[in-house]
């Protein structure tokens, strides 16, 4: 039911997971539709790993290679050199 109640909703920024069972928490972290989830706590997060939301909540993600990614656009550039 709290599955259920998470996302049916349309937002997915973030979630947290309160419990004594190391399993329920990873079955549920992968169930949750959200960009980050925080298993009996909050804010923890390395800086260097990619951080947003899904659904409605924000567009593309800020940091690690996937903010790269992100702000950049790859572009060939050919040069005959005969």
């Amino acid at each position: 039911e709290a599955l259920a109640l998470a996302n049916d909703c349309d937002y997915g920024l973030a979630a947290q997971i309160w419990t004594s069972n190391l399993q329920r928490a990873h079955r549920l972290a992968a169930a949750i539709d959200c960009g980050i989830v925080w298993i009996n706590g909050w804010m923890q997060r390395d800086l260097r790993t990619p951080f947003g939301g899904v659904k409605q909540s924000g567009l593309g993600r800020e940091g690690g290679v996937e903010a790269m990614r992100f702000f950049t656009e790859t572009k060939n550039i050919c040069l005959p050199l005969a």
